[in-house]
């Protein structure tokens, strides 16, 4: 009789410890489990996120299988009645993990996209900013770049939480690489440009444009302008002196910067921001016109002008509808 209880005992003890199930209320429950956190911390998360019904058999289930040291990072969601055994398989095998898509739109600059990837898979994001003057990842014969600002292409990603800061940044430039094929480098001879150039003009272009048609055209303008050895002033390369958004205010233009068009002539040293595929290729296939100027119309296109006279009425002209916009 002593051994029947005595089985059915640790037959009662054994499904507590591996095999109930963990209920909870609501949908299912999302727990990330960060580098290099002990098995302790994990249950105590697992615990406050109320995943695990009976902390005490988990970590005791915990210890008995090892987890200790096996555990992989991850986001993990979890959905109510899984037990502790299948909660320590998914937390030791990496299974269950969330996979963020992470968006890096067109114009961002490289460390808006490194706090966006520390928001959304807690990596190190001044980790992340010191791979950028690693330029040999870009891997492309004679490139000319200074850094990767530029050359992190804009797309979605299926990161991983905590995934290791350089991989991320080898997979968007894997990303341009893959775009930036020999038909546009050899583009890119024809114009006798190098590419930091070629994607430093595309990036005052995406920071410029708005429309899609537009963009060939505002790079044929600055074409036209660096010909004439004009000066850009393109107040993108202004909002990225002074880490804008802003209004830009008139001693904002005095500032001394090598990325200050206002100031010097020709190209800034290199990308203001990370272009899109459609600025890129607006920069090497350049619409031919003879535009020299331009202001923004009020409607998110602009205006063009060929001469200064006619770029002052446009000028004018888009004041004096932001004045009737403000009077409303």
């Amino acid at each position: 009789m002593l051994s029947l209880s005595a089985a059915l005992a640790f037959s009662l003890f054994t499904y507590f410890l591996f095999f109930a199930p963990n209920r909870f209320e609501g949908p299912q429950k999302i727990v990330p489990v960060y580098k290099a956190e002990p098995f302790s911390y994990v249950v105590d998360s697992l615990d406050a996120h109320g995943v695990i019904s009976r902390p005490f058999f988990f970590r005791l289930a915990g210890k008995l299988v090892g987890a200790s040291g096996k555990i992989k990072v991850g986001r993990y969601f979890f959905t109510s009645g899984r037990s502790n055994w299948q909660i320590l398989r998914n937390i030791i095998d990496g299974t269950s993990v969330v996979n963020p898509a992470v968006t890096v739109y067109e114009g961002m600059r490289a460390a808006q996209i490194a706090r966006l990837l520390h928001k959304e898979i807690s990596i190190d994001s001044a980790k992340f900013m010191s791979y950028l003057s690693d330029t040999s990842l870009i891997r492309i014969p004679n490139s000319g770049a200074i850094s990767l600002e530029g050359f992190l292409m804009p797309e979605t990603y299926d990161f991983y939480w905590q995934m290791d800061e350089k991989s991320a940044i080898e997979e968007m430039v894997n990303e341009f690489r893959k775009f930036y094929v020999d038909s546009l480098q050899q583009r890119t001879k024809e114009l006798r440009m190098t590419i930091n150039e070629v994607v430093t003009l595309a990036s005052i272009v995406e920071g410029e444009a708005v429309l899609d048609y537009e963009r060939p055209l505002i790079a044929g303008l600055y074409y036209n302008r660096l010909r004439r050895r004009m000066k850009l002033e393109a107040d993108p390369t202004i909002q990225y002196i002074i880490n804008g958004p802003r209004r830009i205010h008139y001693n904002d233009l005095k500032i001394e910067s090598p990325y200050n068009t206002y100031q010097n002539y020709g190209l800034p040293p290199g990308p203001i921001n990370n272009p899109g595929r459609k600025s890129i290729l607006a920069a090497l296939y350049p619409e031919r016109n003879s535009f020299l100027y331009f202001v923004a119309d009020g409607s998110g296109g602009h205006r063009f002008a060929k001469t200064f006279a006619e770029h002052l009425r446009n000028v004018r002209e888009y004041r004096r509808q932001r004045r009737m916009a403000e009077e409303k």
